[in-house]
């Protein structure tokens, strides 16, 4: 399940992986912190990293979530992560994309390359119909990652999540199998504009 790209490779998280998700988690804690859920002060520590990802390889077995680390090409250095979780089979087959990479390799496109190779992993691979992710509006580096993969705003969910202690509202970006793959310079076009 290694899937290759350009500047870098994603393939399954596993338990070897362990110190370096906890080097990746610990280094970025203040980073990561305005992007997600409240994290319990233990989060971060070598038990907690390896605890979540038991957790992410037994839901890779029950086919409910894929989590990739991201890797360079060439020093195979773990520099994020990027995941399709509460997989739901049956008529809709759909899956929810998360996604984070490391301060030090943030806005160099690294993750607009991760997110292509976990969609083509989605609908060539795993037989998924729809992928859909939720990103806050003030996000735009977020932003900039699905609409270079031509995923297309659906819409925007009030009070969606709860994110640093705040209920946040997040757009809704989402592709189907229809649209896989995305036409050569094809991009969805914002239109957050008139949804803040």
């Amino acid at each position: 399940m290694i899937v290759h790209g350009d500047r870098i490779y994603i393939r399954p998280l596993d338990l070897p992986d362990v110190p370096a998700l906890h080097l990746l988690r610990a280094e970025n804690e203040t980073f990561f912190r305005p992007f997600e859920p409240l994290q319990d002060s233990n989060a971060f520590t070598l038990d907690a990293v390896q605890e979540s990802l038991v957790k992410m390889i037994a839901e890779r077995e029950q086919d409910s979530a894929y989590a990739f680390g991201i890797f360079l090409n060439g020093t195979d250095e773990l520099i994020g992560r990027v995941r399709l979780s509460s997989i739901v089979r049956g008529p809709w087959q759909n899956a929810n994309l998360g996604y984070y990479i490391s301060e030090r390799f943030n806005g160099q496109g690294y993750m607009s390359e991760a997110v292509g190779l976990v969609l083509r992993f989605a609908f060539e691979n795993c037989g998924l119909h729809r992928v859909q992710a939720a990103i806050m509006p003030r996000n735009r580096g977020s932003i900039r990652v699905v609409e270079k993969n031509a995923m297309r705003l659906e819409g925007l969910a009030r009070n969606y999540l709860q994110i640093h202690g705040v209920w946040e509202d997040h757009a809704i970006y989402a592709m189907t199998r229809e649209e896989w793959p995305p036409a050569p310079g094809d991009r969805s076009d914002s239109a957050l504009s008139h949804l803040e």
